[in-house]
C-alpha cells in the first residue's frame, strides 16, 4: 500500500499556480445546480501547531488539504461546506507525518544518497521548464535547493518508517484469509435467484365477476401467443404489447429476483422449469400472470478461490488502518503537541 508523499502535494499546489505566484487567490464560485461556493486559497507561514517544538505552518496545512481535495486546484478553493472537515483532516495528517519523521530520526534511519539523488532527479522532471522549477524554489523553498533536498529526505524517511511499521506488517497470509472466510461464511453465500420476464393481465380495481372473467379470457389469449414465442426478444416484445404490469416497458424483464421477492407458489413452479420455458397462468393477487424463466441460479457458497482477491484487499486495508492508527496513538502518547 503506497504512502503518498507530502512532497507530491506540495508540487501539485505549486504547478497549479505556476503563473499566479501562489500569493493569494480570489474566491471563485463553482457554477452547478447547487451553486456551491468555494473559499479563497491563501498561503502563509503562520504557525498552526508545534510538535515536540517543531513548527507546522498554514502552508503545510494547505499542502495537505490539496492532497485530500485535489479538485481545489481546478476550482481555486474548497467547498465551504466541507472546508472545515478537510482542514481538520489535513491538520491531523501533518501532525502525524511530523511524529513519524521525528520517530525515524530517533531511530537513526538513513536514506542512501543514491536514492535521494534519484528522487530529486525525478522530481525535477515533473516541471515543464527550468523557469517553472526556479519559481517553485522561490515560492516554496525560499530559493534553497538544500531545503528542497531536506524536504525530500524527510518525505522518504516518513515513507520508509511507514513501510516497515505499517505496510509490510499489514500483509495477509493464506491462513488468515481462510480463518476469516470460515468465520464469515454467510457473507459469501449466494442465495437462490431467478431471471424472469412476465406478462400480466390485471382486472380493474374492485372488478365485477364479469370483468374478472374477461381479464382471464384475455390472459388465456396472451398465453397462447406467448407459447408461440421462441426467444427472450420475442416474449419481451409481446410483453410490451399485451402486459399491464410495470415491467412491460422493459420487455417484461424483472432482471434478477431473489426467492424472498416472489410468492411461494411462483418459486415452487420456477424451480421445476428449464431456461426458456413458460409457466401457465398464475394468479398473483388479482393479476393473471405468465412468467418466462431465463436463468435459475441455485443457492451456492462462493469458494475462497473466487473471492480471494477482494478478501485479501479488504483484510490488508483493515490491518493497515489499524496498524497506522495504533502507531499514531503510540507516537502521540509520547509527544508534546501544541495548537497555536
Amino acid at each position: 500500500m503506497k504512502y503518498q508523499l507530502p512532497i507530491s502535494a506540495l508540487l501539485a499546489m505549486t504547478l497549479s499556480a505556476a503563473s499566479a505566484q501562489v500569493a493569494s487567490h480570489a474566491p471563485t464560485a463553482i457554477t452547478n445546480a447547487a451553486s456551491a461556493q468555494t473559499s479563497p486559497l491563501q498561503v502563509g507561514d503562520k504557525p498552526v501547531a508545534r510538535v515536540n517544538g517543531a513548527v507546522l505552518t498554514e502552508r503545510d496545512v494547505l499542502r495537505e488539504m490539496y492532497t485530500i481535495f485535489p479538485y481545489a486546484q481546478q476550482h481555486n478553493g474548497f467547498p465551504k461546506a466541507q472546508e472545515a472537515t478537510i482542514r481538520q483532516g489535513a491538520l491531523e495528517m501533518i501532525i502525524f507525518e511530523e511524529l513519524v519523521y521525528q520517530e525515524a530520526e530517533r531511530r537513526k534511519l538513513a536514506i542512501p544518497a543514491e536514492k535521494l539523488n534519484r528522487a530529486e532527479s525525478e522530481f525535477r522532471k515533473q516541471f515543464n521548464s527550468p523557469d517553472q522549477y526556479q519559481q517553485y524554489l522561490q515560492t516554496e523553498m525560499h530559493g534553497s535547493e538544500k531545503q528542497l533536498r531536506q524536504q525530500m529526505r524527510r518525505s522518504l524517511l516518513i515513507e520508509q518508517l511507514l513501510k516497515t511499521d505499517v505496510e509490510l506488517r499489514s500483509a495477509v497470509t493464506p491462513a488468515e484469509m481462510q480463518v476469516y472466510y470460515t468465520k464469515n461464511a454467510a457473507k459469501y453465500s449466494q442465495p437462490e435467484s431467478f431471471s424472469i420476464q412476465s406478462i400480466s393481465i390485471v382486472p380493474p380495481l374492485k372488478a365485477t365477476p364479469d370483468q374478472e372473467k374477461e381479464a382471464k379470457k384475455k390472459a388465456e389469449e396472451a398465453l397462447r401467443q406467448a407459447k408461440a414465442t421462441k426467444s427472450y426478444q420475442e416474449f419481451g416484445l409481446l410483453a410490451e404489447k399485451l402486459s399491464e404490469d410495470d415491467f412491460r416497458v422493459n420487455l417484461g424483464d424483472h432482471k434478477v429476483v431473489g426467492t424472498d421477492k416472489l410468492p411461494p407458489q411462483v418459486v415452487k413452479t420456477l424451480q421445476t422449469m428449464q431456461s426458456g420455458q413458460l409457466t401457465g397462468l398464475i394468479q398473483i393477487e388479482t393479476a393473471f400472470t405468465i412468467i418466462r424463466l431465463n436463468v435459475h441460479t441455485p443457492p451456492r457458497k462462493k469458494p475462497l478461490s473466487e473471492v480471494s482477491n477482494d478478501l485479501k484487499t479488504e483484510l490488508q486495508k483493515s490491518k493497515y488502518e489499524k496498524l497506522r492508527s495504533n502507531l499514531a496513538k503510540q507516537l502521540r502518547a509520547q509527544a508534546k503537541i501544541e495548537m497555536v
